[in-house]
């Protein structure tokens, strides 16, 4: 059984990002988790048991480079593409 569908949530998080990179997440979540809804929460998941340290945690699993990897427009004006 998946971590997640042993867990129990409680109320809904809220994780407040440019909606441009959440939207951008979004779809690269997708192209690794195409099934059903919910890919970006998983990959956040994933990403917090790993950096928590937990047993038996890994780093989620990254897209293949897509649209998703450009810098943003804002990023390229200040010269700080990543």
């Amino acid at each position: 059984m998946s971590p997640d569908a042993e867990t129990s949530y409680d109320t809904p998080k809220r994780f407040r990002a440019p909606n441009e990179e959440w939207e951008s997440f979004e779809d690269a979540t997708k192209a690794v988790h195409p099934e059903g809804r919910g890919a970006r929460a998983k990959v956040l998941r994933e990403f917090m048991r790993w950096y928590m340290r937990r047993p038996g945690a890994k780093l989620p699993e990254r897209p293949t480079t897509g649209p998703w990897s450009s810098p943003q427009k804002d990023e390229d004006a200040k010269g700080t593409s990543r």
